[in-house]
């Protein structure tokens, strides 16, 4: 996934400027305001992210984008409701890939994730870090290894709970690696951040945001490794796991906007093109930078090749580890 990430990130700014320069005009869309949930509940860097793309949108195209929350169930309420939803182009959903590509691997979802979603446009990378907490006694990844090795078992990685990105991650170094880890599941982040800080386990895989910056800058937590394509501006010092030889363990959040499958071509072109525009506004740009989030633009068949593939090292990767999920 790493290196198909890499690839579109390389080329967004081309794909943009050719999507723009092949699409005359989708007429007539958007005629009424057009609705937009956010997977999340407000107030995180999804809500805020979305917000900012609608009120962009709304002046690109002088309409209305109508933004509400419905969070829960890892995103897949927000995909169920857009699933049901007319394919005319009047509701988006703006989520993570992780409904379409992880949950349906773990449960029955009230959505088909092949036939019912349609992917619009990709807007942004979060990068998931490893990162060692006050009670993690390294300076550096090796020492995760070293540890595990030397007592398997002896080192505790938190995630926001059974089965999410972190928690693939986790199996996937276990296995690459040849170590043993206790995985330590949370329901959420909040609850596991602030257990992190008091040292009630040794490493925490999350995705970044501001409130994780200043805990790094504060020395709270360590990082010890990033999940991009290559080292991030904001922790230029931080290795990858592509980098330590472990790129398999190096899974990201993308995150965009889906609609319901059946929308027509030519609108479904004029939706990616407004939102490929509006992530490349100076504004949205300085907002992603500033979220520690990385912009990844792109037309529809190169967001759905990409779940494909996410979807599939999934499977591959649950399978082999023998994960079971209620």
């Amino acid at each position: 996934m790493i290196s198909i990430l890499r690839n579109l990130l390389s080329v967004s700014m081309a794909g943009l400027f050719l999507c723009l320069s092949s699409l005359a005009t989708a007429a007539g869309w958007p005629e009424k305001p057009v609705r937009v949930i956010v997977a999340y509940p407000p107030g995180g860097v999804s809500d805020t992210v979305t917000r900012a793309l609608a009120d962009r949108l709304a002046e690109q195209l002088s309409a209305s984008f109508v933004v509400e929350n419905k969070g829960g169930a890892g995103a897949t309420i927000a995909m169920g409701e857009v699933a049901r939803a007319r394919p005319d182009g009047y509701t988006l959903v703006f989520a993570s890939i992780s409904p379409l590509s992880l949950s349906p691997l773990q449960r029955k979802l009230s959505y088909d994730a092949e036939s019912d979603i349609q992917p619009v446009a990709s807007v942004m990378v979060s990068p998931v870090i490893l990162l060692g907490t006050p009670a993690f006694k390294g300076t550096g990844f090796a020492d995760v290894i070293d540890a595990s090795r030397a007592a398997p078992g002896s080192l505790r990685w938190a995630t926001s709970g059974q089965g999410s990105v972190g928690h693939l991650m986790l199996e996937q170094l276990q296995q690459s690696a040849g170590i043993e880890l206790t995985h330590i599941p949370y329901k959420g982040a909040g609850q596991q951040l602030t257990d992190g800080i008091g040292g009630q386990y040794e490493l925490i895989s999350t995705n970044m945001s501001p409130a994780l910056m200043a805990q790094i800058e504060s020395g709270a937590f360590r990082p010890l490794a990033v999940a991009a394509a290559e080292r991030v501006a904001f922790l230029p010092d931080v290795p990858t796991f592509s980098e330590l030889g472990y790129a398999g363990a190096g899974k990201q959040s993308v995150f965009g906007f889906f609609a319901p499958t059946g929308v027509d071509a030519e609108t479904l072109a004029r939706m990616n093109s407004e939102i490929n525009k509006a992530v490349a506004h100076p504004g949205i740009a300085a907002l992603l930078k500033d979220s520690h989030n990385l912009p990844l633009t792109g037309d529809p068949a190169q967001f759905s090749e990409l779940i494909k593939a996410d979807a599939e090292a999934n499977r591959k990767l649950i399978e082999s580890a023998g994960l079971t999920f209620e």
